[in-house]
């Protein structure tokens, strides 16, 4: 007789991958990879966040933000974000492919899961998340070589970080529903 419990392993897939796709998702589109503070020239309170997409100048003490600035200085042009705009997107992709091809293997409507379809599954989400580290490393590694108005003060925005977290989160659900494997070795 089939047991009617779905694999743990599966279970921690599912419920991982998609909170890492709309970590990763948001931090892609959210342009804040970057802060850019203490401009020289800019009042005090000024801080630029940079994207991978888009640059935004916001005035912390009346809230007044303005996305759509100028590149003056050729952010867009550096290698580590021409990487993240090509990567990220990718990754979402492969994300949403990995998490269809699970959805086949995982038990929903069957009396058994297709062990083979969902480690299959788990080597795609688990290629995502690593196309969407890759980026994030790359970009935090180059944090500071990326050019930025001499004299101000830069740090790490909250896009990189929910980037960071959603890659993990992919390759650690990747990786559980890979561990579907092992079961048909055992077969």
């Amino acid at each position: 007789l089939p047991s009617m419990r779905t694999p743990t392993a599966m279970i921690v897939g599912l419920v991982l991958c998609p909170c890492g796709l709309l970590l990763t998702l948001t931090g892609t589109l959210a342009p804040n990879w970057r802060q850019v503070s203490l401009v020289p020239g800019q009042p005090i309170d000024v801080v630029w966040e940079q994207g991978i997409w888009d640059i935004c100048r916001e005035q912390q003490s009346t809230h007044d933000r303005l996305c759509g600035q100028a590149d003056e200085l050729g952010y867009f042009e550096q290698v580590p974000v021409r990487v993240a705009q090509g990567l990220m997107p990718s990754s979402l992709v492969l994300t949403v492919v990995g998490l269809v091809v699970a959805a086949l293997g995982v038990r929903c409507w069957q009396p058994e899961p297709r062990h083979l379809v969902a480690g299959v599954a788990g080597l795609v989400l688990l290629l995502s998340g690593l196309m969407s580290l890759v980026p994030s490393s790359w970009y935090t590694h180059e944090l500071w070589a990326v050019p930025a108005a001499p004299g101000s003060t830069l740090g790490i925005g909250y896009s990189l970080v929910l980037s960071y977290l959603g890659s993990c989160m992919e390759i650690l659900g990747g990786l559980a529903l890979a561990l579907s494997f092992h079961h048909c070795c055992k077969e």
